[in-house]
């Protein structure tokens, strides 16, 4: 009630002349005043009622330009409403390409994703609603494909290959004709190469590294250009670089033509100039001969958690020196040709002594030749080792082997094919007291003679030493256990052990 004059100062100040005009005057500026004071005490003190309804904002954002493949972040957290009451969301695909089958992902938040499928435009639809109402909004996305990069020129400058494409099924680089690193190759997570038909990736000793580390969202591919088993001829490591690495790869589609040795792989290690590799986390697949191959002299500086299916061969072929790197995680089994581990070479070398472990998926160890053991070897229980017809293992004079399976897992040596007398049996030239087998099986030997015209699953020769329990020892061509003069078998191995079905007899000593 700021500047209002008093009621009784307005009467005051002039005389008042009785039944003159003037008084009537006075009166009515009495009557004015009180009313004005009246009136604006009553606005100070009651304000109005507010206008309680909000208003309702849509924004879907912005419009984008994306490629096909790619995963859009959507944002409608610049919708309001007025009042500030919380609103909720809801997001539609109201218009995209014919043969699109994108969704919009988690559609009830502020900021949800989309994956555009098919080249083309995506009109996506916001509606924002609370109890005060309801407002939409739209965005469009338009999805685009970019073209691969031809690579036709071998690499002798340091370069980086970086991901192009969102969409993991497209090519980033197109291969149009082989060609050789003699420098620094690296290739980002997410890159997908392409290779036509026949052609081959060549990392060249003297220079050539490739490191190609990806990550489990986005996997570096080497893939055909047509998806199909024998389409390229496969990745050729020569290199012995030790910055070599693959993590999180995939090879696919090779065996077109051999890498080495007449023998076709997705990837080769060239074993004359000791090649090496640190190989994680990687798929090798639909490759027409084996997975991996890794030639004698060959390196595999660190291998796990690597998977091999649907070869037309066994997912790896590899030298004995390389067996123990093998990691229980690992897969070597689906679809393969042969759900097994090859192993090709000659040697165990002296060296420090090595364990072969069981895996997993039970993948059993295959010797595709004679196999000779030149240090310390121990067999993991659960270990299989097959052997292909006619092949003999050997414990050499500066070997031995330790073969302790349990009553559950046991060490087993038999045949490949799992029949009798098909290879030719273990001998032991070694008289290492460390040489002991317990828990174990072994079957169908004595495809040949082994030793001074015998043929058996076990053969003790010269000063040979051997203690063997627990063992069930059955089908083969000859006797179960031969040891010749001088050798020494633990004494109750007749009766420590089981024998069964051994065409010759059970256990054979020379006196």
């Amino acid at each position: 009630m700021r500047n209002q004059v008093p009621a009784a100062t307005l009467v005051a100040s002039k005389p008042m002349w009785v039944n003159g005009s003037f008084a009537k005057r006075a009166v009515a500026i009495l009557l004015a005043a009180t009313t004005l004071l009246v009136t604006s005490c009553k606005k100070d003190e009651v304000d109005p009622t507010p206008d309680q309804t909000g208003t309702l904002t849509a924004n879907a954002g912005a419009d984008q330009q994306v490629q096909v493949g790619e995963t859009v972040k959507l944002d409608g957290s610049a919708s309001a409403d007025s009042k500030g009451t919380p609103l909720t969301f809801q997001w539609t695909v109201a218009a995209k390409p014919a043969k699109s089958t994108a969704a919009i992902s988690s559609a009830n938040t502020a900021k949800p994703t989309f994956v555009p499928d098919e080249v083309g435009d995506y009109e996506l639809e916001l509606t924002v609603s609370n109890a005060n109402g309801t407002s939409k909004d739209k965005v469009k996305i338009a999805a685009t494909v970019a073209q691969p990069i031809v690579l036709d020129q071998s690499i002798k400058v340091k370069t980086v290959l970086t991901d192009r494409v969102a969409n993991p099924d497209l090519p980033d680089y197109i291969v149009t004709k082989s060609i050789a690193v003699s420098h620094e190759l690296t290739i980002n997570p997410g890159v997908v190469i392409a290779f036509e038909r026949d052609t081959r990736l060549d990392i060249n000793d003297g220079g050539g590294l490739i490191i190609a580390k990806g990550t489990a969202e986005k996997r570096i591919r080497f893939i055909g250009a047509e998806k199909s088993k024998g389409y390229w001829s496969g990745i050729m490591i020569y290199s012995g670089s030790n910055a070599n690495v693959l993590e999180y790869i995939d090879v696919m589609h090779t065996g077109s033509r051999s890498l080495i040795s007449a023998t076709k792989a997705g990837m080769a290690l060239f074993g004359g100039g000791k090649a090496q590799i640190a190989l994680k986390n990687s798929l090798f697949s639909e490759n027409d001969g084996y997975g991996l191959l890794v030639q004698e002299g060959g390196i595999l500086r660190e291998f796990a958690a690597n998977t091999f299916t649907k070869h037309t061969e066994a997912g790896i072929l590899l030298d004995p020196a390389n067996v123990h790197k093998l990691d229980q995680a690992s897969v070597f089994t689906g679809e393969n040709g042969r759900n097994v581990i090859e192993i090709r070479g000659y040697y165990l070398r002296d060296g420090n002594d090595v364990t072969w472990g069981g895996f997993k998926d039970k993948t059993p160890y295959r010797l595709v030749g004679d196999f000779a053991v030149e240090s310390g070897l121990t067999l993991s229980p659960g270990v299989t080792i097959e052997s292909d017809r006619d092949v003999m293992i050997m414990i050499n004079s500066k070997g031995y082997l330790i073969a302790k399976g349990t009553t559950t897992e046991k060490v087993t040596f038999t045949g490949s094919d799992r029949t009798s007398a098909s290879w030719k049996g273990m001998m032991i030239y070694s008289n290492n007291s460390r040489n002991v087998i317990e828990n174990a099986e072994i079957s169908n030997g004595g495809s040949q003679v082994i030793v001074s015209g015998k043929k058996a699953n076990l053969a003790l020769f010269g000063n040979g030493y051997l203690s063997i329990k627990n063992t069930n020892i059955a089908k083969s061509g000859g006797y179960g256990i031969y040891a010749s003069y001088g050798a020494t078998l633990n004494a109750d191995a007749s009766t420590a052990n089981t024998f069964t079905a051994n065409a010759q007899g059970n256990v054979q000593l020379e006196k």
